[in-house]
């Protein structure tokens, strides 16, 4: 299996990539989509896999969304070739990936790509996230959306961000008890950012929306408290809050216990690099989304035939990527030209415009939501870090002590990173923390490893026969 020789190649089918893909259609330009899942939309409007069921915890808004993006690719699909359940292995050589759909593994050459791969949750440890019954917020989520499968009985969700009255409201429709939602930021704080809000006055409207559902069902909503620790031994019994400082300290005397079953832990996302650190692409540290690629305002990176679009290139959500996917979708027909430079100014003119006013809106919840230092005084000298490798917080805090200055130093001397996930749950911990003990940002990596995804044995067997 090979793509033609000479096309456009999108990593990603949610968002950004399919909304790139319907661009480049309409401009008359086939493209190869590949995407890890059995159906586009991505993990947000992916939507669920039997859709014979009734499912009332997704509001008529998101279903109307994950419609719109089916419909977006089924008007397009002639310009458009699908390969859903294959996974990219990373670059093959220049200009061609590897990539595996069971057990075929084959290249796919390709003369401009466009990488959408989104983003992954942070993790931030805490005394007891091991714990069965502790899960992200993104994972609660996915339950819920792709079947109405109830995560548990009694819960409550704790974090930072817009997406905690949301899966909340999804929660209680779905028949779960939310015992309360409990967020970092103080109220305050939401309300010095209104200004920034205001460049999308719909979802701050949805916003209202939701925290009006919330309070009219008894659902509590804390401002400027959080996580302490968890409890529970084969599964969750109970959970810790308690009031947050400034730097996210919780403050002694305000800690309050509750029962629970389950409970959704939120504090962001990270883009999802690890193609794009392969690719060898210029990069730039965040402290919200973590490393990212350099683009420009055309979506193109540091190589001249690749473009990043979505969560991939920064965390700013559906509507962002959308807009984003088209722009590098236009970039590209400008670089094929297609279009004319002038051309491509017209038609990026009104995404540009969006893409900004979403910008600010985030900027706004992103000032709230910074991760303090507070954070990483949750963990006991026990807790484990990398789950991967069962590496503690103290083997991290000894390896400090004797003067570790770099992530790829801490990851050889702890092991840190080195397992499956290649870092993506440990990564974020050790680089607050080196950050917050050397009291500076760049503090290196954790380098991706070839191949991004373990290739099955039975792979490797029909390639030597």
């Amino acid at each position: 299996m090979t793509a033609s020789k000479h096309g456009v190649v999108i990593v990603g089918g949610g968002t950004a990539g399919i909304s790139a893909a319907a661009e480049l259609a309409q401009l008359g330009i086939k493209s190869v989509v590949i995407d890890e899942a059995p159906r586009i939309g991505g993990p947000v409007f992916r939507g669920p896999f039997r859709e014979a069921i009734s499912l009332p915890h997704l509001d008529e808004n998101l279903c109307q969304k994950i419609a719109d993006i089916r419909e977006l690719y089924q008007k397009n699909q002639q310009y458009i070739e699908l390969r859903l359940n294959t996974r990219v292995l990373g670059p093959s050589g220049e200009s061609a990936l590897l990539a595996r759909h069971q057990d075929e593994i084959f290249e796919i050459p390709y003369d401009q790509l466009i990488v959408a791969t989104g983003c992954h949750e942070r993790s931030v440890p805490f005394d007891g996230w091991q714990i069965p019954g502790v899960m992200l917020l993104g994972g609660v989520q996915l339950q819920l959306k792709s079947g109405l499968v109830k995560p548990g009985q009694r819960m409550a969700v704790v974090g930072t961000g817009p997406l905690l009255p949301l899966v909340a409201t999804q929660l209680h429709k779905a028949g779960v008890v939310v015992t309360g939602i409990f967020e970092a930021g103080k109220l305050g704080d939401f309300a010095k950012e209104s200004r920034a809000f205001l460049n999308r006055p719909m979802l701050a409207l949805e916003g209202v929306g939701l925290l009006t559902y919330l309070k009219t069902n008894g659902i509590p909503m804390h401002y400027g408290m959080g996580i302490v620790s968890a409890s529970g031994e084969d599964c969750l019994t109970g959970i810790t809050v308690a009031q947050y400082d400034r730097d996210w300290y919780p403050v002694k005397g305000t800690e309050k216990t509750l029962d629970v079953d389950c409970l959704a832990v939120g504090y962001g996302f990270v883009s999802r690099n690890q193609l794009t650190q392969l690719l060898n692409v210029a990069h730039d540290n965040c402290q919200i989304s973590g490393l990212k690629p350099r683009v420009d305002d055309w979506q193109h990176s540091s190589r001249p035939d690749v473009y990043i679009a979505g969560d991939s290139v920064g965390i700013l959500g559906g509507e962002a990527a959308m807009m984003e996917g088209r722009l590098a979708a236009i970039s590209v027909a400008k670089q094929q030209d297609i279009i004319s430079l002038e051309q491509a100014r017209d038609k990026a003119k009104p995404y540009k415009n969006l893409l900004d006013k979403v910008k600010a809106f985030r900027a706004g919840f992103d000032r709230i939501g910074r991760r303090r230092e507070g954070l990483l005084s949750l963990l006991t000298a026990d807790t484990i870090v990398c789950r991967c490798e069962n590496v503690t917080r103290a083997q991290i805090d000894e390896v400090i002590e004797q003067g570790v200055k770099d992530i790829t130093s801490l990851k050889m001397r702890t092991r840190a990173g080195m397992g499956d996930c290649q870092g993506k749950t440990c990564n974020s911990y050790c680089q607050d923390r080196l950050r917050f003990e050397l009291k500076q940002l760049d503090v290196g990596e954790i380098k991706p490893r070839f191949p991004l995804d373990p290739v099955p044995f039975s792979s490797l067997y029909k390639e030597v026969l």
